[in-house]
């Protein structure tokens, strides 16, 4: 396989030490920039990382970070209703925001020409967002139709939701991002207001520039839109921590469904744990395409599954890694679960192959070296990197550790983390009840 040019200087980057030209400066109110110039196209990603999910949340107001990524674009003092988004698609840009369990984040692209704009933009909903009554219900509403589609009408949301419930009974990632029903009827104007000062504060907020920028005129911008807002108290600091799971759990969910689903939840330790990156390729050698473990063994040679998958989100705090498989139809869902733990326990009592764990290396860093292709996928990244692995530049690391990582840390990995007695087993049973109409599985994205 030929890596993509920067990939490869990325590569000879990291062999030599050096790192890609990131510029940091922190304004005084708290607000952490970090700029990279690339001026190979007119454009760029303007990304911003607020350090607020469901995890900051409590019973009573859970999903209100989720119900912010909606308001962000419903009004400020200057620019009113909907005006974010048609100043934005009349000056040639794009946008989108997504939330989830540790991050809020929100995504601009756009003509280079139009950067002021955006921080103008920017900095007048983070300051001065409108708290209209009437605006506040509408996108209640809008957030509830949402749960339903996403959710209560979707046999995998669903199972998601109450796989995750299980999984973590202690710690806030319990709660679903996009929050209980009866919390979403009852959020007060309060809560509102509080949250938003709180998670939206400034030096809760790490901002990303890519593309064809000078590092001095966006601290220039930053300091006359953002360095006047003033700093705010962040969330306080997560003190729970979830106990040790001592036995399996297992749950039954009855949707209306063609076809039955199961997911099998793993605790696993946070994204800055020096086992991250072998939990990430145990996660790939089991399903990570066709010649993948599990895809082999339940998809091609039993023929029991029609697919196999799994998600390991990055997570601030022990997360879990998710494994989700579709049996076929009229296959007992007994026996691809037999299948699954057969697989599971082989390659905790056998270590991996050479040449099977070089084909999940090399399918981990075509993933990075793709996101650093683009300057969107350079923005996300030097973010993530930033926050929750602490330090952007353990992105220009990754080659070098993923490139130590043995065949028996994979085995201590599935050794530690996929013991029977730490896994959470959901099923979605076949239920052929009144068709309804099925959503995301997870996650949350702004509509439209």
């Amino acid at each position: 396989m030929r890596l993509p040019i920067l990939a490869t200087l990325l590569v000879a980057a990291c062999a030599s030490g050096q790192q890609l030209d990131v510029k940091t400066r922190t304004l005084d109110n708290g607000m952490k920039l970090l700029i990279h110039e690339d001026h190979k196209i007119p454009n760029v990603a303007l990304y911003f990382f607020y350090k607020v999910g469901s995890r900051n949340e409590r019973p009573g107001i859970t999903g209100i970070s989720h119900f912010f990524e909606h308001m962000m674009f419903n009004g400020a003092k200057k620019y009113g209703p909907k005006q974010f988004d048609i100043q934005m698609e009349k000056n040639g840009g794009q946008n989108n925001a997504s939330t989830g369990r540790d991050l809020t984040t929100y995504t601009d692209w756009f003509p280079r020409q139009a950067l002021e704009l955006m921080f103008d933009l920017e900095a007048d909903r983070i300051r001065d967002l409108s708290f209209d009554p009437k605006m506040v219900e509408s996108e209640r509403g809008v957030v509830y139709s949402e749960r339903r589609s996403s959710v209560d009408d979707s046999p995998a949301g669903s199972l998601y939701e109450q796989v995750s419930a299980q999984a973590f009974l202690a710690h806030p990632y319990h709660w679903p991002v996009i929050g209980w029903a009866s919390d979403i009827e009852s959020w007060t104007m309060d809560d509102l207001k509080n949250h938003f000062r709180m998670g939206y504060a400034p030096n809760n907020c790490v901002v990303v520039a890519t593309g064809d920028v000078d590092a001095e005129q966006v601290l220039k911008l930053a300091k006359k839109y953002f360095e006047p807002i003033p700093r705010h108290d962040p969330p306080p600091p997560v003190r729970t921590v979830e106990p040790d799971q001592i036995g399996e759990r297992r749950l039954l969910v009855r949707k209306p469904a063609e076809l039955p689903m199961q997911m099998f939840s793993y605790h696993v330790p946070r994204a800055n744990s020096p086992d991250h990156y072998a939990i990430v390729l145990l996660g790939n050698i089991l399903t990570e395409g066709r010649s993948s473990r599990l895809y082999r063994r339940m998809v091609d040679r039993d023929q029991t599954a029609i697919a196999v998958d799994q998600y390991a989100e990055e997570s601030l705090d022990p997360g879990q890694l998710l494994f989700v498989v579709q049996p076929r139809s009229g296959v007992d869902p007994a026996r691809t679960e037999k299948a699954f733990t057969e697989e599971i326990e082989r390659i905790r009592a056998e270590a991996v192959g050479a040449p099977e764990l070089q084909k999940a290396k090399n399918q981990l860093l075509t993933g990075i070296y793709r996101k650093l292709e683009t300057i969107a996928g350079r923005a996300d990244l030097i973010g993530e990197y930033e926050i929750y692995y602490g330090d952007y530049k353990r992105l220009f690391l990754a080659e070098q550790e993923i490139a130590k990582v043995t065949a028996a840390d994979i085995q201590a990995a599935a050794k530690k983390f996929l013991g029977v007695d730490g896994r959470t087993t959901g099923t979605c049973s076949r239920w052929l009840g009144t068709r309804r109409r099925s959503g995301r599985a997870c996650g949350s994205t702004r509509p439209g």
